[in-house]
């Protein structure tokens, strides 16, 4: 890695907006579940609609991940990161293998 280059994360802004968003629909879908008062929670909201919330959150987080970021990604500007990646030495060459016969 050129010292010059910034570290990256691996998402952009907008990957991270579907994240949370996701999140928040998964916790909508869990809370509705748990408002439900039928028995056993058999009811509309424990049956029908809160599991309906939870399969969108999960394909929202599903494309929150799989999205290409649009914008660049931000720089990671914690000193600990830098540092790292800073000590990493450069890869080899790759050696061919040698055979005996």
């Amino acid at each position: 890695m050129e010292p010059t280059q910034q570290p990256r994360f691996a998402f952009g802004t907008r990957n991270y907006r579907l994240m949370f968003i996701g999140l928040a629909v998964l916790a909508a879908g869990f809370i509705t579940m748990t408002l439900d008062t039928a028995d056993y929670g058999e009811g509309f909201l424990g049956i029908t609609l809160g599991p309906i919330l939870l399969i969108i959150g999960f394909l929202i987080e599903f494309w929150a991940i799989m999205a290409r970021p649009h914008g660049p990604a931000p720089i990671a500007a914690d000193a600990t990161t830098r540092e790292t990646l800073a000590q990493q030495p450069a890869p080899a060459a790759p050696v061919a293998p040698t055979y005996k016969r």
